[in-house]
């Protein structure tokens, strides 16, 4: 467990790593408490107000498991299609005991989606609800592989009657494979990335960090992250439950400012992780109730100093930013308990992992200096490969180390800049502009709600820069905001930065975690 000294230096000297030899994510997450704290809340459905405590999610995964156990066996794949429930954290705790490999699936996945990736994973069961049973019956022949569609709203009573609420887990290691979760495909069709029982243990100093110290009593945890995303999943769920600490469970038709104030009021939340569109769309919230949360972790984009300074006044303390992907996350983290948080820069690398800045060469940068963020292989937090190909899993790495594909810097601080991944970075008449401090600027104009940032092909400079802007609610698009916007930049950035073309969007093309596609702006641009 990570201990927070006075400074990231003494933190960082104090820890160790402890992986044991043998190690399963189930056993540890579920069984375990189940055996200390047998009565102790697990899951709180928000819902219902129903608790399920350790025991109960150890009864249920058991359960489950033996059911499983008819169809699949060490190795298989079993998707996991499901909101935030009870039976989302059991069906994950169920598959990896058993040693099989759960595939977290977002519910907002389209039947393409769901096709590519349970086709390529080769997955036999799915457990899923009555709707996500509706979509997959007609990809049924499209799916060779898959035996069983189990719905929790159906025929999961069934399934699992009868069975014994005791399981022996399989016997695992700390490398063997336990969760398949692809990429958000936003440079290209998504890849699955196969993770080993240990991505757990790896995920726990970078939460424990984002968190200001993670836990502490009267902890109890929420995000509005889907918990099929690495996120939700592993920097919530399982964590959480690794430290014995109540998740509650939420299923939003559609997230709102109001909805996530009162979950937060009405459940007594203590800690949450807001992604940075969840946190945009609170800050838009007329008159929020001002609420006394002990942390707020934030990931995904970086955070400008207006949202930072809004998380300070509204929800009770310093968001903290955090970085990392789904090969290799939770690497770097900002803590306002050692350090206060320094706007547009998301972090330290976070102790036991060898992350940082570095050049075609495969060596470090200096201070100042762009380059690519890198983290050492091996690493606990590390991906095993990408399912099914090793050309890709091999062009992942130079060196020694894995390449986020990630653009950053180093500050004088020994924090890490993001600037933008690679493919986003723009040239634009020999500058080097980076999107993400030229959208934070944007959104601190009241006009502003959401805002993306693309270079469109330009003869004379090579890329001009283009701004993507969704409108407050009681703006209205013209020539004069769109030139005010631009002179907002100018006067407060540079004036390279500013962007020479402002386009007005109902909505910003946003991947399913809440990322913004830059590609899809990019199709929008007219070259000039």
């Amino acid at each position: 467990m990570l201990t927070l000294h006075p400074t990231i230096d003494q933190t960082r000297a104090a820890f160790r790593w402890d992986i044991p030899d043998r190690y399963n994510i189930g056993v540890d997450c579920c069984d375990r408490n189940a055996a200390l704290t047998p009565d102790a809340p697990a899951i709180i459905d928000a819902t219902d107000g129903t608790v399920t405590t350790f025991a109960g999610l150890r009864s249920l995964s058991n359960r489950l498991a033996h059911a499983l156990s008819t169809l699949v066996g060490p190795g298989d794949r079993v998707g996991v299609l499901l909101p935030q429930r009870v039976e989302t954290a059991a069906a994950h705790v169920a598959v990896t005991k058993m040693g099989a490999i759960s595939i977290p699936l977002f519910k907002l996945f389209g039947p393409d989606a769901l096709r590519h990736r349970l086709g390529a994973a080769g997955a036999k069961v799915v457990i899923t609800d009555a709707a996500g049973a509706a979509t997959l019956v007609g990809l049924r022949d499209a799916l060779p592989d898959l035996l069983r569609v189990v719905s929790v709203d159906d025929d999961f009573p069934d399934f699992i009657a009868g069975q014994s609420p005791d399981f022996t887990p399989h016997d695992t290691g700390p490398d063997d494979p336990a969760i398949l979760i692809f990429t958000s495909g936003t440079t290209g069709p998504p890849k699955g990335a196969l993770h080993g029982h240990r991505v757990l243990l790896g995920h726990l100093p970078g939460v424990e960090m984002s968190h200001d110290g993670f836990p502490q009593a009267g902890d109890r945890i929420w995000t509005p992250a889907d918990w099929a995303w690495i996120g939700g999943l592993l920097d919530v769920l399982l964590p959480a439950l690794h430290h014995g600490v109540p998740v509650v469970a939420s299923r939003f038709d559609r997230f709102t400012a109001e909805s996530a104030f009162n979950l937060i009021r009405d459940h007594h939340v203590r800690n949450v992780f807001l992604p940075p569109t969840a946190l945009k769309i609170m800050r838009q919230l007329d008159d929020p109730p001002k609420i006394n949360l002990r942390s707020v972790a934030s990931g995904g984009e970086t955070l400008g100093a207006s949202l930072i300074a809004w998380g300070q006044d509204v929800l009770g303390c310093t968001i903290n930013e955090f970085y990392g992907q789904t090969e290799c996350n939770m690497i770097v983290s900002s803590c306002a308990a050692i350090a206060p948080a320094e706007p547009g820069v998301m972090g330290y690398a976070v102790p036991g992992h060898d992350c940082r800045v570095i050049d075609d060469s495969g060596d470090p940068c200096g201070v100042g200096l762009e380059g690519d963020i890198a983290v050492r292989a091996p690493d606990p937090v590390m991906f095993l490969r990408y399912w099914n190909d090793a050309a890709a899993t091999a062009e992942k790495f130079r060196c020694d180390w894995l390449i986020t594909g990630d653009r950053g810097i180093l500050t004088d601080t020994g924090r890490i800049r993001f600037r933008g991944r690679a493919d986003d970075v723009i040239t634009s008449a020999g500058y080097r502009i980076g999107p993400a401090e030229i959208e934070d600027c944007l959104l601190t104009h009241p006009a502003v709600r959401m805002a993306g940032v693309v270079g469109q092909p330009d003869d004379l400079r090579g890329e001009v820069i283009v701004a993507f802007v969704q409108l407050a609610e009681g703006q209205a698009a013209s020539d004069d905001l769109a030139r005010a916007l631009s002179d907002h930049v100018r006067t407060r950035l540079v004036a390279h930065e500013a962007p020479r073309h402002v386009h007005f969007i109902d909505a910003l093309p946003m991947t399913t975690t809440g990322k913004l596609i830059r590609a899809d702006l990019r199709k929008l641009c007219v070259p000039s």
